[in-house]
């Protein structure tokens, strides 16, 4: 089976350091890219953009790819 995958740079600014919640109004959606290689020209610059901001934090994810079974974990 074929899948077409999807890139996307997402993130913004969060409240705190746990990084788990973003700050209503900041949230950033770039793509979709065609390759990861792509997504990530554009995190790079995206990043750099916003080095000195310590709770922006932005991550590629991909939509489109095959789900991974994840370990269970006792």
């Amino acid at each position: 089976m074929h899948h077409h995958i999807r890139f996307w740079v997402v993130g913004g600014k969060y409240r705190d350091m746990n990084f788990t919640d973003l700050v209503p109004g900041t949230e950033n959606v770039f793509g979709p890219f065609p390759t990861r290689r792509d997504a990530e020209e554009t995190w790079r610059r995206i990043s750099e953009n916003h080095r000195s901001q310590c709770l922006t934090r932005f991550v590629i994810t991909a939509e489109g790819a095959p789900a991974r079974a994840q370990p269970l974990h006792a």
